[in-house]
């Protein structure tokens, strides 16, 4: 049995908490030594007392801003997903249609999402497509290459014995392409969280549903930085949440079979 410092799972958790508290140990020591005042650049300290100070106010606006994160995420799972199966299906669709994918990828949201905003009344309902947006891509891109990279052998033997498409389909090209579905959604989920933010600063509503953005921007022209920088945490450790959800459905749904999942190390 290996010692647990020596356990590969303890490694990916114990390597990255030990290079954050270095981070923070020096972000705190130089703050207070150089006496460098909050409304500059506020140490770990400041930013945890003012998290914990205005916590209701900031907990209530990652309520908003998590809310539009995961309907624009879970809109771009069904949307994207149905678009490459659309793809696979027909090579003249996918030559027509692929170009407009690409081009809502390359189009900076920040451009876009004011006519969003003015074409759509519901604000809500607007942020949710601007993440959306952005959100999408990644999974119509990995679907699609995973549906489309299946072992030629494989193929022919599904056509020797007279395989219909839709059991080609259900039996051998999604499963070829469930790692790569799974890989659009870590980054995916991120983008939601990213596409959530941006429009909430392009739309700079406040109110009971304001989000973390306006929180941001708020905190910004008052100065009142730590409270920036609690915003930023938050938006930060959800990011970090929903990558490791992501993974850890990887390592659920491929972490017995699947060599990318399966820990090598001895």
């Amino acid at each position: 049995m290996r010692p647990l410092i020596a356990h590969p799972r303890f490694n990916r958790i114990a390597a990255p908490l030990a290079v954050g508290l270095l981070v923070i140990t020096v972000w705190q020591l130089f703050c207070k030594q150089r006496g460098i005042p909050v409304y500059l650049f506020p140490a770990p300290s400041d930013i945890v007392l003012k998290l914990v100070e205005v916590w209701p106010d900031l907990a209530r606006a990652l309520v908003s801003t998590l809310t539009v994160t995961l309907e624009a995420f879970v809109l771009a799972i069904l949307f994207g997903t149905a678009t490459a199966f659309l793809f696979v299906q027909s090579k003249v669709i996918a030559i027509s249609l692929y170009p407009f994918a690409v081009l809502l990828q390359v189009t900076p949201i920040v451009a876009i999402a004011p006519l969003i905003i003015i074409l759509v009344k519901n604000t809500q309902v607007a942020l949710t497509i601007c993440a959306t947006v952005i959100a999408i891509f990644p999974i119509i891109s990995n679907t699609t290459i995973g549906l489309s990279t299946v072992d030629p052998g494989l193929l022919a033997y599904f056509r020797m014995n007279k395989a219909s498409r839709l059991q080609t389909l259900l039996r051998l090209r999604i499963p070829c392409a469930l790692p790569y579905f799974l890989a659009g959604l870590r980054i995916s989920s991120g983008l939601a969280l990213i596409g959530a933010v941006v429009a909430e600063f392009v739309a700079g509503t406040g109110g009971l549903n304001a989000g973390l953005a306006y929180d941001i921007l708020q905190s910004g022209f008052q100065l009142d930085i730590p409270r920036m920088f609690a915003a930023l945490l938050l938006i930060a450790l959800t990011g970090i949440l929903l990558f490791t959800l992501m993974a850890g459905l990887t390592q659920l749904l491929l972490g017995h079979w699947h060599e990318s999942s399966m820990d090598h190390e001895k």
